[in-house]
């Protein structure tokens, strides 16, 4: 199970110019950059938590506010989530600019009430910022124009240049590009603009656990990989 740690050592932090890196909540200590591994076992631990959520309360229970900042690593640099409910709690109007905007899903803007899938949906926000380093929501220059993460890999990986998603700085990692793109993949799957046809929490956690079983003998290419 992957709630909130008995001692929550670590938290993931995003700070110009849009990487991720890991903070030991010490005022003036250097924060260390997030490596391949490290960021796999976040999103691991992550999904593994919220599925547990899902299953409480019969199937019922949301956890209705996941982000980066709500993301805690414990001693074995898994991701651990917290503030579990505590967005219904404090249902404050957010701008469409805000950064928390971004792990928004469609449904969830319109409506505002969140749900199991809308979950999911955020979850996979906050993959892509794993894979990425890039915020779920940028403004462009000085003007008020925004660029929503989610519709920026959309349109790279409609485009067949997916090595351009990944965050440069996991360039220097050898043998990894089979697990981003099978993230990248999972990923996408989590933000389908229609809730329907999200998968369940529980699938995902399964999906990423055989990420790391695939048989590299006979991989796809990306672009197969990540084909609809």
């Amino acid at each position: 199970m992957a709630l909130i740690p008995t001692v929550a050592l670590y938290r993931i932090v995003l700070y110009s110019p849009c990487l991720l890196h890991i903070s030991t909540g010490k005022q003036g200590e250097d924060r260390a950059q997030l490596d391949w591994e490290t960021r796999f076992r976040i999103a691991l631990g992550v999904a593994r938590g919220v599925a547990h959520i899902h299953l409480q309360q019969a199937g019922k229970l949301v956890h209705g506010n996941i982000k980066s900042s709500n993301v805690f690593l414990n001693n074995h640099n898994y991701g651990c989530v917290s503030d579990l409910g505590l967005a219904t709690i404090v249902n404050l109007p957010i701008p469409p600019w805000s950064r928390i905007a971004g792990y928004h899903a469609p449904e969830v803007v319109d409506t505002r009430k969140a749900s199991q899938a809308s979950d999911v949906y955020s979850f996979g926000v906050l993959v892509l910022e794993l894979l990425t380093g890039k915020s779920p929501i940028q403004k462009t220059g000085g003007s008020d124009e925004v660029i929503h993460l989610v519709r920026w890999v959309s349109s790279v990986v409609r485009e067949e240049w997916t090595a351009e998603v990944f965050d440069l700085q996991l360039m220097r990692y050898s043998n990894i590009e089979e697990e981003m793109v099978e993230l990248l993949r999972i990923a996408m799957a989590c933000v389908a603009r229609m809730p329907e046809q999200r998968p369940k929490m529980m699938d995902v956690v399964r999906m990423i656990e055989d990420a790391k079983k695939l048989d590299s003998g006979s991989r796809p290419s990306a672009e197969e990989m990540l084909e609809d």
